[in-house]
């Protein structure tokens, strides 16, 4: 299939020959939404902790006598079923959150949202986003020239220089990244996705 380059005034100047199998899948939803959500559950960590009944602070006293009181017997004030008791199945900071996704279906999930976001208009081709100098009024302009300066922006560049990425840091709603590091959590939020001219041929070997 052909995507349109975009010249520095943001206009369709000619094509480019893209991969039907990384740009022309059809959108499969159930397997996005899974990739999705695996993603952002592998970046979890166990930061919470609960305490279970040996581990709260309370006596092991008898709270009040077996018979004789119409209430259900208790043996300590520490058991879960007591308000400030410890947790029958405490979160420990060891959790794991991790869920497996396969090599295939990553392949399969990214290709399916990069072809999605073609058919929105939501991604574009560009030649190239080489800078002169690293400063970021240099960069926010040229995005103005694009018309893609009131939208968050994602690019995605065949390699990242030092001119590149400094003047990107400090540009809100801007993400540039290299092919190898593009996730599907950040496709999906961002409005706009850009992709240079040699990032295509990466993708094509990542996800074809």
């Amino acid at each position: 299939m052909q995507l349109e380059l975009l010249n520095e005034q943001g206009q369709a100047a000619s094509k480019v020959e893209a991969p039907e199998t990384v740009f022309g899948r059809e959108f499969n939803e159930d397997l996005v939404h899974q990739l999705v959500t695996a993603y952002r559950a592998n970046a979890r960590q166990g930061t919470r902790a609960q305490k279970d009944r040996e581990q709260v602070r309370h006596t092991t006293a008898k709270p009040f006598k077996q018979k004789g009181t119409g209430r259900a017997r208790a043996g300590m004030s520490s058991s879960p079923l007591w308000r400030g008791g410890g947790r029958i199945f405490p979160n420990l900071p060891e959790e794991n959150f991790s869920q497996k996704i396969n090599k295939k279906m990553y392949r399969a999930g990214m290709a399916s949202i990069l072809s999605q976001l073609a058919r929105e208009g939501r991604l574009a081709v560009v030649e190239s986003l080489k800078l002169d100098t690293p400063k970021t009024k240099v960069l926010a302009d040229k995005f103005k020239a694009m018309n893609v300066a009131s939208s968050s922006v994602m690019v995605i560049a065949e390699e990242i220089d030092e001119n590149l990425y400094l003047a990107s840091r400090n540009l809100k709603n801007v993400f540039v990244v290299e092919p190898r590091y593009a996730d599907p959590v950040s496709l999906v939020h961002y409005k706009k996705v850009l992709v240079t001219k040699g990032a295509i041929d990466k993708l094509k070997e990542m996800f074809a």
